[in-house]
């Protein structure tokens, strides 16, 4: 089970706590971060810096199939998250007839600015991209190269909204594995928590729904 999670340098203790909820409930999972800088360095990566991206990680997901060797199954998930159950239960629902699987959030923003200051920007299909189960064998991933994903001329919208698929290719996954903390309120034990507006981590969102939740992940791991 191969889960590639995007890193950001600003946000290094919400990936430690988010690989801890995961091997901590599945020790056999394979948890790479996806470090912009690494991939920089290995080749993989060279588009030149985005100023609307708001993360290290916008454009990096997208390598995922390749950095398999378009092989399998592999999720990819944001480093603003919590598991709450074992990632097998999200691996067990790959269907091959689908090249992406992921939450189709509909929604519209609340906040004008992210946690860190970043100016929201609204599209479609938002935050569907933030959890993705991807078969990285299938055919219409093939065309997902870094070279595509290097191009400067395939923006972040056209990736986000899945645009190299057909609609029929992308499948749903119930909203519990990918929870946007301040939008649903209708789960009381979801069990992908995503703090999309503001962590624990940061100073003005210590309090913020499941902060709980998140604080004891990071107390286990502390104690280990």
């Amino acid at each position: 089970m191969k889960i590639f999670v995007g890193y950001d340098t600003r946000e290094d203790i919400a990936y430690q706590v988010c690989k801890h909820s995961i091997l901590a409930r599945q020790p056999d999972a394979d948890v790479r971060p996806l470090k912009q800088k690494e991939l920089r360095e290995a080749g993989w990566y060279n588009r030149p810096i985005d100023k609307l991206a708001s993360t290290e990680f916008t454009f990096t997901r997208f390598l995922i199939p390749e950095l398999t060797n378009f092989k399998g199954w592999a999720v990819f998930m944001d480093c603003d998250m919590i598991l709450t159950t074992d990632i097998k239960e999200l691996f067990d629902q790959a269907d091959d007839k689908y090249a992406v699987m992921c939450v189709q959030h509909d929604y519209k923003v609340k906040e004008e600015f992210k946690m860190d200051g970043q100016k929201q920007t609204i599209y479609p299909r938002k935050n569907w991209s933030s959890v993705m189960l991807f078969n990285c064998g299938h055919p219409s991933n093939a065309t997902l190269t870094q070279d595509m994903v290097n191009s400067p001329e395939i923006n972040g919208a056209y990736l986000h909204r899945f645009s190299w698929l057909k609609d029929e290719e992308v499948g749903e996954l119930n909203h519990t594995w990918n929870y946007l903390v301040g939008v649903y309120d209708d789960i009381p034990h979801p069990k992908l928590i995503h703090y999309t507006e503001g962590g624990p981590w940061f100073e003005n969102y210590r309090h913020c729904e499941y902060n709980q939740e998140w604080k004891q992940e990071l107390q286990e791991m502390m104690n280990e």
